[in-house]
């Protein structure tokens, strides 16, 4: 490494098991980049301050989790059509006294898909349960892959309808079908189902029925470890294969480290490096998080 050390941050309420300072502090050291990342506890009603002082004291960039991705957006000067389209940030970048502001987390899942999980997703039907900022960032990128149908299941319809008007254009421009409805509502299956809601992180219930999943589909879900348990265990009893969003943590991070860096890292290698490093022993419960 040469040079000054820059200084980044994931910012949150909770944010102490966040892996992300383990996942740049190794992009780092992959790519001969030197920085310093943290985790920073910003209290609820102290985002906006906290990362003009992060800026003021030297801060080049912060990840934003649950739940600032909203307020992150709005806090920018600068937003990517991604943020526009999301209405959500996760990654900030400050520079002369700007805020540009950016949304990782879609791309981060469909390179988990596509990649590293080999699924296609061109000409496919998928569900996407649930509407806040995780969908929010999801959709974009999803759509852009030219799926046949995608369909947004959120509990309040309201919510699910607002989010597929705001996506509606880009749907129409790559010819998929986009539609809103309630977990009740629905009446076909899919071939890959995403679980974007906060259910697992809560501990509650799968919010759909098992019918949703079409013979051999992708059972999906953003969060990992413990949380994402009891999710990957109903789709592995209804015959789906099952995948958490360890990927999509790693691969969303990359997408970060190269917007602030100019370098891409090797996710595929860290993202390895770290299953193996969350691998839990015989007996022993795996404690992880969601979001960074």
């Amino acid at each position: 490494m040469s040079g000054c050390t820059d200084l980044y941050a994931v910012m949150g309420h909770p944010v102490e098991h966040s892996r992300s300072p383990w996942i740049h502090a190794r992009f780092a050291q992959l790519t001969g980049e030197a920085l310093r990342y943290e985790r920073r506890l910003v209290p609820l009603d102290g985002f906006t301050q906290a990362v003009h002082d992060f800026a003021a004291t030297g801060g080049r960039g912060c990840n934003v989790t649950v739940p600032f991705k909203l307020e992150a957006a709005a806090l920018a000067s600068h937003c990517s059509e991604r943020v526009l389209l999301a209405g959500a940030a996760n990654t900030l970048s400050f520079s002369a006294g700007a805020i540009v502001a950016d949304n990782t987390d879609g791309l981060g899942l469909v390179a988990d898909l596509t990649h590293n999980a080999g699924v296609v997703l061109a000409g496919r039907d998928v569900l996407l349960i649930g509407a806040g900022g995780a969908a929010a960032g999801a959709l974009g990128p999803l759509l852009a892959c030219g799926p046949r149908r995608v369909v947004v299941a959120n509990r309040t319809l309201g919510r699910a309808q607002v989010l597929v008007a705001a996506h509606a254009a880009l749907a129409s421009s790559h010819h998929v079908q986009l539609l809103a409805t309630t977990p009740q509502g629905l009446e076909a299956d899919f071939d890959v189902v995403i679980n974007a809601s906060a259910s697992s992180l809560a501990g509650d219930a799968v919010p759909v029925a098992a019918t949703v999943l079409r013979p051999g589909a992708l059972a999906y879900d953003m969060m990992y470890g413990a949380a994402a348990q009891g999710f990957l265990d109903w789709a592995s009893a209804h015959g789906a294969q099952a995948r958490d969003g360890l990927g999509m943590l790693v691969e969303q991070a990359a997408e970060a480290f190269a917007i602030w860096r100019g370098v891409r890292p090797p996710s595929a290698q860290v993202l390895a490096e770290l299953r193996a490093l969350l691998e839990p022993p015989p007996s022993v419960p795996n404690h992880a998080h969601s979001g960074h």
